[in-house]
């Protein structure tokens, strides 16, 4: 039987290390794209349907107590917040950050 050598076996580990860095990056590459083209839209959330971490007085997602809850958010594609209805926004539509709601 032959055994490998020192070396061998230094080198056939690194080039699996490597192989598997590689592989877990281009499995997160889709998550972080995601994340790259969506953004979190406060007011927009319906009572209940809000994402994680909505702010003081929620936890996490579906927390929210009321329809456009202005510390509530939801994620939307990127772009689209300040064109989404908000009925309690000062300006009637989703803001990039969290508000004091206005009377809807």
């Amino acid at each position: 039987m032959k055994t490998q050598s020192t070396s061998t076996r230094y080198t056939t580990a690194a080039g699996l290390a490597l192989a598997m860095s590689a592989a877990l990056t281009l499995a997160a590459s889709p998550i972080a794209a995601q994340a790259a083209e969506t953004d979190k839209c406060f007011g927009v959330a319906l009572k209940g349907k809000n994402d994680c971490k909505a702010g003081a007085g929620t936890s996490c997602a579906g927390t929210s107590k009321v329809d456009f809850q202005g510390n509530a958010w939801s994620m939307v594609p990127k772009g689209t917040c300040e064109k989404t209805m908000s009925k309690t926004s000062p300006t009637g539509f989703g803001q990039l950050k969290e508000f004091k709601e206005v009377k809807a």
